[in-house]
């Protein structure tokens, strides 16, 4: 095990009656013991060898000390577990949780990879490979939400862009107008269930900071398309989108598929004059009352390049703020729901797609989803596709606690409470035990949990 040798103990003088001596040399324990039921989650889901199946291993088999689903099992875990890049891989290697996630005797074991094998392992992806991890990790979780339901009457597919600020030299690396900053451009695809709160991420494809919105969503929504077809046969399926990814071939794709489809619309002079009346009431109703007011209503627009005339569902609004002039919001979605009225398409079900820009906060906030520092760009795009999988686990244990107070818990929070909890690991020849602070905040839940993954009570 590695040694500190800069500093032995901490001292404290003053915080108590006698000297407080903190010294980090408490062998065979661990600071992440909670993380075990990340490991019996995705025994549940199976993502994780399937991910390692994917991947194309070249090395001498003769000379490999740890294998590739060994490597990709402990980042994805440890991303999951905060720690998003693979420096902190020295002072896992001795680890007794981490060693047993990756199927290591917790005592006995050899070391964990250290930085530059997990750094290695991260640049010898391929593209091939990559675009296998993908359709895999869509594949498996749509395999599990089917063994879960089994009546499903509508799904909806949300698809949105985020920005991953980059620096010097990366390659594909773009400065864009609308972030003020050289990034990427990840795609990220989700899907809910009807009368599920989750939105289920399927898809994340790391783009170059100058890509067009629309580009590589079709390819990767049609292969989401088929499989939920397959898993989902009498499932209507919804596409919603924000007014950066409307396009005629996506149009007339998703009216050619069959699928319903919620989009936002930018404005621009034609659609303006088509709803002058409808501004000048609102302004009207506004300057009335002196309050916001705004008014739902629907006219048929085409532009040029589109094959027909569509149904465009219209929100004309003022808002109105104490010492500031009134401010016009007019909006504007497309939208082949022809059976709901302006107001429901409006409030009911455009606008619930902000639930899906939670999600993609806590993707970054949570697990540093932007953290593609790499200077290969396909290493940057396997390190999405492990915080992917480490959501995809993070998101089937928070399916499981649904008696627990972490039902709606951010990935932060799950983190906190109940995977970073301080853990003396004893190895036995019968057993391996476990133990956690008598003391623990989060024990009722975390064995809660624990049951519902499939733990026996002892």
């Amino acid at each position: 095990m590695i040694q500190d040798t800069t500093t032995q103990c901490s001292l404290f003088e003053g915080l108590a009656k006698r000297p407080v001596e903190a010294v980090f040399d408490e062998p065979g324990s661990s600071s992440d013991g909670g993380a075990v039921l990340l490991s019996a989650a995705d025994r549940r889901l199976g993502l994780l060898s399937e991910l390692a199946a994917c991947l194309a291993d070249g090395r001498d088999p003769t000379r490999v000390q740890h294998e590739v689903e060994e490597l990709l099992r402990a980042r994805v875990i440890g991303i999951a577990c905060g720690y998003e890049d693979a420096n902190d891989a020295s002072r896992l290697a001795e680890d007794p949780v981490f060693k047993l996630i990756v199927g290591r005797d917790p005592a006995k074991g050899a070391r964990l990879a250290s930085q530059p094998t997990l750094s290695r392992f991260e640049r010898s992806a391929g593209g091939k490979d990559l675009v296998r991890m993908g359709r895999a990790l869509t594949q498996r979780v749509l395999r599990r939400q089917r063994r879960r339901r089994r009546k499903i009457s509508r799904i909806t597919i949300d698809f949105d862009l985020t920005h991953d600020e980059t620096h010097g030299q990366q390659p594909l690396s773009f400065f864009n107008g609308f972030y003020r900053c050289w990034c990427y451009l990840p795609l990220l695809g989700f899907v809910r269930f009807e009368g599920d709160p989750e939105h289920y991420l399927v898809a994340a494809v790391l783009r170059s900071g100058n890509a067009p919105a629309t580009q590589g969503l079709r390819a990767v929504l049609r292969r989401l398309v088929e499989e939920l077809r397959e898993s989902f046969p009498k499932a209507r399926l919804r596409l919603r989108l924000d007014a950066g990814f409307p396009s005629p071939e996506l149009l007339d794709y998703a009216e050619r598929e069959g699928l319903e489809y919620v989009i936002g619309l930018a404005k621009n002079s034609r659609l303006e004059e088509l709803t002058a009346d409808t501004m000048t009431r609102v302004r009207g109703a506004a300057e009335k009352s002196g309050e916001s007011e705004r008014l739902y209503t629907v006219c048929r627009y085409g532009a040029h390049s589109w094959s027909r005339l569509r149904r465009v569902v219209v929100k004309a609004e003022v808002t109105v703020f104490p010492g500031r002039a009134p401010r016009d919001n007019l909006r504007f979605v497309v939208t082949n729901l022809e059976h709901r009225s302006a107001q429901e398409v409006w409030e009911q079900d455009y606008c619930s797609r902000g639930e899906v820009e939670n999600r993609i906060k806590e993707l970054k906030d949570g697990l540093k989803i932007d953290r593609t520092s790499s200077s290969s760009f396909l290493a940057n795009q396997l390190r999405v596709l492990m915080t992917a999988a480490a959501y995809a686990i993070l998101q089937e244990l928070r399916a499981h606690a649904g008696r627990t107070r972490f039902a709606r818990a951010q990935v932060g929070t799950i983190r906190d409470h109940l995977l970073k909890i301080g853990t003396r690991v004893v190895v036995s020849v019968r057993r391996i035990v476990l133990h956690f602070p008598a003391s623990c905040p989060a024990r009722s839940d975390w064995r809660r949990l624990a049951t519902a993954l499939g733990a026996r009570p002892g």
